[in-house]
């Protein structure tokens, strides 16, 4: 049996949006030596004719930037388990510029994984779907929310950290939403203290194409809340539980429902939210295993060029929190793997 957190989370990765109504130190403003440092990396490569995806963290030298990103890095893993990246005028470059930008900063926060069945490893976030799941409805239909323009509930994404960088917002909406989900479970404990068994003995999540195959799910039970070696972590998405209970033919019990729907309901409550509205350049970063992140449903410009529009990455930072096998083996592809490649 796995161990259960019976008191709760302290310090400051159990936060609640009422430490931040006058605090905007998490956002960390790029100053004119930072940009000069990540503009000269990404010029020299550019000149040898070196796109994104080429090089490592050895090829993209950023001296001083380097320092703070390990701080910012630090942070992330044990501090508030978010950053956003602020003063980039993403203006001044043409998207395969920005993509090489991007990659080089992402090297410098740990291995890149793949995110989707094509081994995509610098991802792209817009409404593909041509707004057709504006009412939600894709899950069902095998298509992942960062595909649509939809209103995307409260979620954790499968690796350590998750970056986007914003190339541009939407003309109406598409607003960021950070929980903190270590405080949700210290809520639980105080109010529903029944939910944490059902919570910590997990489901198996379906994997919305992510798996090896189109309709697999996760293989072993992936806990909601996993605490591992003295650290509380978790995974989340409401959607995929229930899906992958329907797939394996074994409904939820009323108190499995129950206890999801208690997380859900926290995850969306206002004390516990933290709003962001994107900027363009900027860059969010965020710790899948103590936050879970949303979007509010949005309306696009008309013209194509003008649509949403944010680069993703997914990361696994080095020496990274420790994690129970079970939980850390969340798409089917071992230890912290990615999304496995369909050929």
């Amino acid at each position: 049996m796995p161990e259960i957190l019976r008191t709760p989370v302290t310090g400051p990765s159990a936060w609640k949006a009422a430490d931040f109504l006058n605090d905007d130190s998490w956002i960390f403003r790029l100053t004119p030596a930072h940009l000069a440092e990540l503009n000269g990396a990404t010029r020299a490569l550019k000149a040898r004719g070196i796109g994104p995806l080429e090089f490592t963290k050895a090829d993209f030298p950023l001296p001083a930037l380097g320092a703070e990103l390990a701080r910012i890095l630090h942070e992330i893993e044990y501090g508030r388990g978010f950053v956003l990246l602020r003063g980039l005028n993403v203006a001044d470059y043409d998207l395969d510029t920005l993509k090489v930008l991007y990659w080089g900063l992402g090297t410098h926060l740990g291995q890149i994984i793949s995110q989707n069945s094509q081994g995509d490893l610098l991802g792209v976030v817009t409404d593909m779907e041509s707004g057709q799941y504006a009412k939600g409805g894709y899950y069902e239909k095998g298509v992942r929310g960062h595909r649509t323009n939809a209103h995307l509930q409260p979620h954790s994404d499968s690796s350590d950290v998750v970056g986007l960088m914003c190339v541009r917002p939407a003309k109406v909406g598409g607003f960021s939403r950070v929980t903190n989900s270590l405080a949700i479970y210290n809520e639980i404990l105080a109010t529903h203290p029944e939910y944490v068994d059902p919570l910590t003995d997990g489901f198996h999540f379906d994997l919305v194409g992510k798996g090896k195959t189109a309709a697999e799910i996760s293989n072993s039970r992936i806990p909601v809340f996993s605490y591992f070696e003295g650290i509380l972590s978790c995974r989340f998405n409401k959607r995929q539980i229930e899906l992958g209970a329907e797939k394996c033919g074994i409904p939820l019990t009323k108190l499995q429902q129950d206890a999801i729907d208690c997380v859900r309901a926290l995850s969306i409550r206002e004390d516990f939210l933290l709003h962001m509205d994107f900027q363009p350049g900027d860059i969010q970063l965020l710790n899948n295993h103590c936050t879970l992140h949303s979007r509010t449903g949005y309306e696009d410009h008309e013209d194509p060029a003008q649509k949403r529009f944010l680069l993703r990455l997914w990361v696994n930072v080095p020496n990274g929190r420790p994690l129970a096998p079970a939980f850390a083996d969340r798409l089917n592809s071992g230890n912290r793997g990615g999304v496995t490649k369909r050929l």
